[in-house]
């Protein structure tokens, strides 16, 4: 059983009850109908997900509640919310700690949300038991403005011309260091944009960043489970690539500690900025802003391994999870929200458009659900080209994220130095591993 991280922020959780009952009251017929609580780990899609959850009380008459953690605090939250008499009846995990919530995972081999993955290795196990679907396919990498890169491409200053160019960190660097030199003739306040250590924001260096490096430590040792410990092999890359973002960029590093993703977002979506690092889930919080759909581009993120020319974005998963401790009543409504998430067209709507998923489905590629966020939409030109996908593998737990993840902002700020950074790594790890096994 893997150790809970210990909490670190205030722990908040929205509950956002869009059936108009609340979950222990309403009519005598929606209690026989039971009750759905989704705690969800998507703040970004709150919205749209208190949408879908109308959508379902108004065709079914089920109520039910949706929760959304504060950024930073998921883990502390499912906690705390699990532990309550009325416990969220589904939840979200990720595949770092899913191993922490054994005692609650009802077996979903037999749902037709599992049946319908195009690939059921996708799904999470623990003791052969299936405990989790995949509902969203991920992509992530420096996103880009074209229009931006096309000023950069065209000024008699830069030193390289297209983007098929930009295949490999050298590139990369290149790029964003005559940008950061020129940003004044391209009217931006810096290449990147905030590198924030705000809860909000930190989770792409020490989780979403560090995964890139992690990759290629799987690869290295063909490792199908997580290994015991890591080499460090690539700590100089990882270096590299956060000294880019640090170095070229709209803010100074003494500002990172309060940096939020959405002064991220927003240097982006307003051009202060030619790249940021986000995925496929922020494509809401830029979209319909100053850069449209069409200058919308992503790199994958370049570190400077061999080879990694031939690489596409990055892939993850956010996984549903139900709760074997629910009444059979609300099981029961639980699983028709599952299908009703899986079938009904409105609901794949949604999903789709609105959410901006990209669905490890059948039935969603086999009836045209597919989603048009541009993030998901630039992996296309490397799935063609045959690019491999940079898959993101298991860390060992929340605290090495958030270990690590200190250690980056103390470098950052000049507190600390990168040893500090190379030992939560590769030290931390090996520790972890220890403790959550």
């Amino acid at each position: 059983m893997r150790r809970i991280m210990k909490a670190t922020a205030a722990v908040g959780v929205l509950v956002l009850s869009v059936s108009g009952l609340a979950a222990c009251g309403g009519s005598q017929e929606s209690a026989d109908k039971g009750h759905v609580y989704y705690l969800s780990a998507k703040p970004e899609q709150q919205d749209e997900f208190k949408e879908l959850g109308k959508q379902f009380t108004k065709d079914t008459g089920i109520p039910v509640d949706i929760s959304v953690a504060s950024s930073g605090t998921y883990e502390q939250s499912l906690k705390s919310e699990l532990a309550k008499s009325n416990a969220p009846t589904m939840f979200d995990v990720d595949n770092n700690d899913f191993q922490n919530w054994g005692d609650y995972y009802s077996d979903m081999s037999g749902t037709g949300i599992y049946k319908d993955l195009k690939n059921k290795d996708y799904a999470l196990k623990l003791n052969d038991k299936v405990i989790a679907v995949p509902y969203v396919m991920e992509r992530y990498g420096i996103i880009y403005n074209k229009a931006l890169m096309k000023q950069y491409f065209d000024a008699k200053w830069s030193s390289i011309k297209s983007i098929k160019e930009v295949n490999n960190f050298k590139a990369l660097k290149t790029v964003a260091d005559e940008i950061q030199e020129h940003k004044g003739d391209l009217g931006v306040k810096g290449a990147f944009s905030s590198a924030g250590f705000d809860a909000s924001s930190s989770k792409r260096f020490g989780d979403q960043l560090a995964h890139i490096p992690v990759y290629y430590e799987y690869r290295d040792q063909n490792a199908v489970e997580e290994p015991p410990t890591i080499s460090g092999k690539y700590m100089e890359n990882f270096k590299n690539i956060f000294d880019l973002y640090l170095k070229d960029s709209t803010t100074p590093p003494t500002q990172l500690s309060s940096a939020t993703m959405d002064d991220s977002n927003n240097e982006f979506a307003t051009k202060q900025s030619v790249f940021l690092q986000n995925g496929s889930w922020g494509y809401p919080q830029i979209k319909d802003q100053d850069v449209p759909d069409g200058d919308i581009g992503v790199l994958p993120i370049y570190i400077g391994v061999p080879g990694e020319e031939k690489s596409g974005l990055t892939v993850s998963f956010m996984y549903f999870a139900t709760n074997k401790k629910a009444s059979d009543k609300d099981k029961k409504a639980t699983a028709q929200f599952l299908d009703y998430f899986l079938k009904n067209n409105n609901a794949r709507k949604i999903v789709t458009d609105d959410m901006g998923f990209e669905t490890p489905f059948k039935s969603y590629e086999k009836d045209g659900f597919k989603s048009k966020n541009p993030v998901q939409r630039a992996n296309d030109a490397y799935a063609k080209a045959g690019d491999y996908d940079t898959v993101i593998h298991p860390l060992p737990s929340a605290q090495w994220v958030a270990s690590l993840s200190d250690a980056m902002l103390e470098y950052a700020q000049g507190t600390g130095d990168w040893s500090k950074v190379q030992s939560s790594f590769v030290d931390g790890w090996a520790k972890e591993y220890k403790t959550t096994h």
